[in-house]
Parts: structure tokens; sequence; C-alpha cells
């Protein structure tokens, strides 16, 4: 199960009403975040929150990537949470680690 998968199912689970952004262009072979740097968007009551899900190891890159964004700015003055979700096993199961990026 990718890390996109296993957020949408725990977002689901936590009262969320999640959609993936992130589209795959054919030609190019290559993924683009919405603004750069979501994958997922999820509403709730007044919340709005953006996703980037990764591994565990790849949180700092992702966090990194979310910094240097142009639009970064603009998400936050929208008032939208802004975090950095990386999966991996630890001890056999699997853990989420949350990054605040907002």
């Amino acid at each position: 199960m990718t890390p996109t998968a296993r957020s949408l199912k725990f977002l689901r689970e936590e009262g969320y009403l999640p959609a993936v952004v992130e589209s795959f262009n054919s030609f190019t072979k290559q993924r683009k975040d919405l603004f750069g740097f979501i994958d997922i968007l999820a509403i709730k009551q007044d919340e709005t929150l953006a996703i980037q899900a990764t591994s565990r190891s790849n949180i700092s890159s992702r966090v990194k990537k979310i910094a240097e964004s142009e639009h970064v700015g603009a998400v936050r003055e929208a008032n939208w949470r802004i975090e950095v979700w990386g999966w991996g096993k630890i001890n056999g199961r699997w853990q989420l680690k949350r990054v605040d990026c907002s």
C-alpha cells in the first residue's frame, strides 16, 4: 500500500473527506502536486488540511520542498494546515509521523 493510500484510509477513519489532488502526466511520466507540494486535500467541518504523503525516510526532503515552494505563502494565508505525513514500519507495524509545515 502506498503512503497516499495509507493516508486516505487514515483520513477517512478520522472523519475527513479526502481527495487526491496530484496528477500524473502520461506523456512525461511525471507526477504533479497541487501548488507544487500537495498530494491530498482533506476537509472536515471548518478545517482544510493539505498533505504531502511520503515514506518516513523522505520527510526532511518534503519539508524542504514545501519551504521552498513559491505558493506556500498563499496556502498559509488561506488558513490551510500543511503537513508532511511519513509512513514507515516500526516494530513490524505501520506508523505515521506528522510534521506541521503551516
